[in-house]
Order: structure tokens, then sequence, then C-alpha cells
């Protein structure tokens, strides 16, 4: 305990009102020691003593603390025998725990408890993921593959129905000779490729030379061109951030993701009220956690510090109270909380149970309530839990493109420039095929001609 004195007296404060029944006694507080490398001044050492010496304050009494002899918390074993701070409470050694001790049900039962000091829950410690880079065909990513599909299908389908459209509306057909208003041939320009074209240029706002006429086929492409503008302002006001961000993707997301897996590793502090919880649930989920964590001899925990280590060097996930996560995820940027809540609890002090002990219990919940009403409870927590702090993933300035940001453009680009040689090769190829089947039918029709004629002769 630095800068700490084992022996306090207390030092009164004006207008405070001393309970007689505590006052000038010396009371044996038992206590746990977390670990040293957490902090300066311990969390729960600093946050705990100060807490002792606002009661002291208040109910003037002195004490003398003690660290629990086994360094537990307090569990219950199989033949129903209690350990840790709870043991010493149950035996009399001591008059109070003042600690992170968890008020639980079956605590409840041999000891006493004042009403919490602070309230929390069990949640996930875990790595934070690491960022991956947008890839070369990040462009695609702010349209889901489903809705890329989506669309191209849309595309397909909105082109047919428009070339029925136009074939069936009689307002598209038009006589190609103009000069000849007689004649019986007309034409419509909106063949099935033109509908493709159509569309396609609507999609990447660029319009088509072709424009409907008729108003059923204005209709299809008034709808056509709304869809368009939605989609297009979708994707744009998505692409910068999938471009310039980079993607935090866990593994996990909460405690049903980790029951539904067995390759990350997890597990809590050994004789811990965390381990209780799970131990004792009928939830489903939290019994198949438990089943995971009871049959792997390495999912357990001696304490936070070897759970911290683990999680830090292995994948293995910690189910630890939410405000233990909150501290040493305000002091290790490498470290996050997965999830919310699993439950919700709170941290009392501990007194024996019985008769003798019941003043204690009382007069200390009161003297809770009166710091929980001058906010002095908040203050110490600020003292306490408030780190450096990790920098915002906000005040990142944005980075310039590079090639694997925005490269899969240049490779559709490219791809597209070496299938439309290979389309203009097949285009020759087909042309030049046919334009050699027209000239030998026409001479074949012509050395006919020549023999008819010659016959006729």
């Amino acid at each position: 305990y630095r800068g700490m004195k084992l022996m306090e007296k207390p030092t009164r404060e004006k207008n405070t009102n001393v309970t007689d029944s505590l006052a000038n006694r010396t009371l044996i507080v038992t206590t746990i020691q977390s670990e040293k490398e957490l902090v300066g001044n311990d969390r729960y050492e600093g946050y705990c003593m100060d807490l002792l010496k606002e009661l002291s304050n208040i109910l003037g009494f002195t004490y003398e603390v003690r660290l629990v002899g086994d360094g537990k918390y307090g569990a219950q074993n199989d033949k129903g025998e209690w350990n840790g701070m709870v043991r010493e409470l149950i035996d009399h050694v001591a008059d109070l725990a003042v600690a992170p001790l968890t008020i639980t049900y079956v605590r409840e039962k041999v000891i006493d408890f004042s009403k919490p000091f602070m309230t929390l829950g069990i949640s996930i410690l875990y790595r934070k993921p690491n960022g991956t880079n947008p890839g070369v065909f990040s462009f695609l990513n702010p349209l889901s593959p489903d809705i890329w599909m989506y669309v191209l299908l849309a595309c397909t389908g909105v082109s047919c129905c428009h070339s029925l459209s136009f074939r069936f509306t009689p307002y598209e057909w038009y006589n190609p000779h103009a000069c000849n208003p007689s004649s019986t041939l007309v034409q419509n320009n909106f063949t099935l490729l033109n509908s493709f074209w159509f569309g396609i240029g609507a999609l990447m706002r660029q319009g088509s030379e072709v424009m409907p006429k008729a108003l059923s086929t204005r209709i299809v492409g008034g709808i056509w061109w709304f869809f368009t503008l939605i989609i297009i302002s979708s994707y744009t006001a998505n692409l910068a951030a999938f471009l310039t961000v980079e993607r935090m993707d866990a593994p996990i997301d909460s405690a049903d993701d980790l029951a539904k897996q067995t390759r990350i590793e997890y597990g809590a502090v050994r004789d811990g009220s965390t381990m209780t919880f799970f131990k004792k649930s009928k939830i489903s989920t939290y019994e198949k956690m438990w089943a995971f964590m009871s049959s792997r001899k390495t999912a357990l925990v001696k304490n936070n510090k070897e759970g911290i280590t683990r999680v830090l060097t292995t994948d293995y996930a910690m189910l630890m109270e939410s405000t233990s996560i909150e501290y040493i995820s305000q002091r290790n940027c490498n470290l996050t909380q997965i999830g919310g809540l699993i439950d919700s609890k709170g941290y009392g002090v501990g007194t024996p149970i019985g008769k003798r002990s019941s003043p204690y219990r009382d007069k200390i919940t009161i003297a809770i309530l009166q710091l929980q009403e001058e906010g002095k409870l908040h203050m110490m927590k600020e003292k306490w839990w408030r780190g450096n702090g990790c920098p915002e993933e906000d005040n990142k300035e944005a980075n310039a493109l590079g090639v694997e940001n925005i490269g899969g453009i240049f490779i559709v680009l490219a791809a597209g420039l070496v299938l439309s040689v290979f389309v203009a090769i097949g285009e020759f190829i087909y042309k030049a095929r046919r334009n050699a089947d027209i000239e030998e039918v026409s001479e074949e029709q012509h050395d006919c001609s020549s023999k008819e004629f010659k016959s006729a002769k």
C-alpha cells in the first residue's frame, strides 16, 4: 500500500454525524491485493482504501488493514466450505471486507453485505481486432455482393422489359424513308442490345443516343432512372469510408458468439463470482459456456494478471467484471470490451452475519448512501479509473488513396480493354466469313445464270 499506513485514525469533518456504536472502535478490515503492474497505486487498493477512509471519517472508527491469507475473494467448494475473505468474515477473523467483493446469493447466505457502492456486470475482455486495409477491389465494398447481383439482375430485367415495350407500342416504330410517306416499311431502333445500352447508360449516369417516345416506354425509363439515382447516391455516400477507413472486424461480438465456437478459448478467475455465475446459471448459453470452461484445464486462471497476459499473448477471451475491463482498457489500448453486460450486480462491503455484527452493515449502508448523494463515490471512481485514454480513431487524418485502395479499378479497365480487343477480332472474323459466304453465293448464282443463258441459246 504505497503511502498508506495499516493503522488509520479518522479525521473528523465538520457537519459529520459520528455513530456512537462504532466511534473509537478499531475494526479489522480484510482486503485483497490486485496485480501491481496494472497501476501504480493499485486500482482496488486505491479506490477501496479511499472508501474506507471516508467511512472511517463518517462513522468515527479506526481500522487495521490485513491482506486475505489465501488471496481469494471467497467461493464454496464441493464440501460446502468457504475460502478467501468470505471465510475470514464467517470465522470472525475480520470485521469488514472492503474490496471488490461481489454481492451474490450464495455469499449473502453466510455473510452480510452493505448496499452496493458500485454497480457492474460481467462482460468479455479481448484483444482489439487488427485493422484490415481496403483491398484493390474495395470500390465494390459499399454495396454487398447480394445488392450487386440484384442490380445486375434488375438491369437485365429492365432491358428485356424495355425491349418488349418498344416492340409492342406503335409509337416507337417509324418510317425510315421520310421522303416517301406511303412506304409500308417501318423500323424500331430499340433492339435488345440497344435496350441494354440504354439501361447501362442510365446506371452510369451517361445517358444514351436512343430515347423513348411512347408513354409506356417513358414510364419504364423513368422508373429505371429513379432506381439508378438511389443506387448511385447510396454507393457514392459510402465509397469514401470504405476506401480510406481500416475495417475493425472482431471474430466475436457477444457471449453467444463465444458459446457457438471452440477456436477461441475463454474463461474466468478461478473461485471468483464470475466463475460461480456460470457454474450456477440455468441459461442454456451460459451452461454451455461453463461446460466448455470446466472441461479445459487451462480455461480458468488464477487471477486477473494471468488472464490479461493470456488475452494479450494468445487467442483467449476473459470473462470478467465490467469495472475491471473499463479500467484495463483505459490503460492498454490493445484491449477492449466485447459486447454488453451479461448480468447486473454490485460491489458491497462485507460484514459477518449475526446480531453482534449487524450494526456494521446498517451504519455502513447509511454512510455509503451519504457518499453517493454527495457525489464522492463518483469522484473516487474518476480519480482511480481515469487513464490517459486511447487515441480516437476519428482523429486520424485521411490518407491519400494508393494502389492498394483503388487498384481494382485499373484491373477492371485493363480487362475491359482486352475484352474489347478480342470482341473486335471476333467481329472482324465473323464479318469476313459472312462476306466470304455472300461472295460464294453470289458467284454460284452468277454461274447458274450463265448456264441458263447458254441453255436458252
